[in-house]
């Protein structure tokens, strides 16, 4: 990647100075961060968002190979384990992990890929009811939210993901969802139980 635009007002130094400087915000920081945000931090050294982009893209070639990588999700940048390492970092964790049913992933999947949808639908497609535990935990886990009412006799709640849903599972957008047929969600639901690995998403700094 060329730094070519940084270097227009900046010398080789700075970007290598601010380049530590982000990464060590981006290590600390308990949540993603925007670019709007990193330029806000560093609004002193007079960075602008195309600017602060190389840098993060420059951070995240300079990261790759190594034990923590840069990646960009829903909510903006942030530092993170890569998911080769899980199996040794999880080991840190394991007091903290939870099990989830493969009937709360499959309940997952068929609202990420058909929402907003309808607790009833749920059930229409799975064949089975889908119980108020299930939809609590994931609303607890903030993976799901109620986006509004359905305007049929009864008007059910309409349920749909969250940003925080798209931040776990490492995606920008919906439209980053693999097909159906090669969806994580679905594989994971078709083990018996299922365990949620939170050191997949968890920032280096946990």
């Amino acid at each position: 990647m060329s730094d070519a635009l940084f270097h227009e007002t900046h010398n080789k130094d700075s970007f290598m100075q601010l380049d530590a400087m982000v990464e060590a915000v981006l290590m600390a920081a308990k949540a993603p961060l925007t670019i709007n945000d990193l330029c806000d931090i560093f609004r002193e050294n007079g960075i602008s968002n195309d600017e602060m982009t190389e840098v993060l893209e420059a951070l995240q070639e300079t990261l790759s190979g190594r034990g923590v990588e840069l990646v960009e999700v829903a909510s903006g940048w942030r530092l993170q384990v890569p998911a080769r390492y899980n199996h040794w970092v999880e080991r840190l964790f394991e007091e903290r992990q939870e099990r989830y049913s493969s009937a709360l992933f499959e309940t997952l999947a068929l609202i990420a890929y058909q929402q907003p949808v309808t607790r009833g639908e749920i059930e229409s497609v799975r064949g089975v009811a889908v119980s108020t535990n299930i939809i609590r935990t994931l609303e607890e886990r903030e993976w799901i939210k109620v986006v509004g009412r359905k305007e049929t006799p009864g008007r059910p709640l309409l349920y749909a993901t969250t940003e925080k849903f798209l931040d776990d599972f490492n995606l920008k957008s919906l439209e980053e969802l693999p097909l159906l047929e090669d969806s994580i969600l679905l594989d994971e639901a078709k083990q018996r139980e299922v365990e949620f690995n939170e050191t997949q998403t968890r920032p280096a700094s946990a």
